[in-house]
């Protein structure tokens, strides 16, 4: 089973090239973070974002597909899942143990139903699957990473700047799955490259774990 193991910071640019990855090596592709944003929705719908209990009873109970939409109980929330509400939110929600137990069974579950392949998230080679093929850290400064939100979304960079600094350190310091570097993985600054620079990289990366 090939699984590539994508973990970084907010904005370092790891949907576009896990996509992008994914596609090139012939594989599937799982955006964990979107995930977490669905149960984040569901849970602010219901109104019981700050409930740890009733958000993991929440977590279990979905029914969740993500690929090219996210589907949350048969809606397409692939929009909704990105409004600016969900952004503050979701981190507290990934917080969750209890939400982390069950995502990263799904997490699984996925991966051994396509064979691999390209999974992206915050603990993924880390925890999810520390035994991956290849485990990536995608990193870019903090401004690099606002202004790209910017020019995808809009908005204000020096605030999207102050806010990505705050998920990150949100993000950095939660006791369980905390955003880190894995063992074993290797980095890659995006800040000043295009996205066929870094996949060409990967894949080279990738080249010389399998000649091993």
């Amino acid at each position: 089973m090939l699984v590539v193991a994508i973990d970084g910071p907010a904005g370092a640019g790891k949907s576009t090239i896990a996509r992008a990855l994914a596609e090139r090596l012939g594989i599937a592709h799982l955006d964990t973070g979107a995930m977490y944003r669905a149960v984040t929705l569901a849970a602010l719908r219901a109104g019981l974002h700050g409930d740890e209990p009733a958000v993991a009873g929440i977590a279990r109970r979905m029914t969740l597909d993500v690929g090219t939409h996210v589907l949350l109980d048969g809606e397409d929330v692939t929009a909704k899942v990105r409004a600016p509400e969900v952004n503050v939110a979701v981190s507290v929600v990934a917080a969750n143990s209890a939400v982390r137990d069950e995502l990263r069974d799904r997490q699984r579950a996925w991966a051994a139903a396509h064979q691999g392949g390209v999974i992206e998230g915050r603990d993924i080679g880390s925890v999810v699957f520390p035994d991956a093929r290849l485990k990536l850290y995608l990193t870019a400064s903090p401004r690099v990473r606002a202004a790209r939100r910017v020019a995808e979304h809009g908005g204000d960079v020096d605030a999207i700047e102050a806010d990505i600094a705050r998920r990150d350190g949100h993000d950095e310091r939660r006791a369980d799955g905390p955003l880190t570097r894995p063992d074993g993985a290797e980095v890659v600054d995006t800040s000043g490259m295009t996205i066929d620079e870094v996949l060409d990289e990967i894949e080279r990366l990738l080249g010389e774990r399998e000649s091993r």
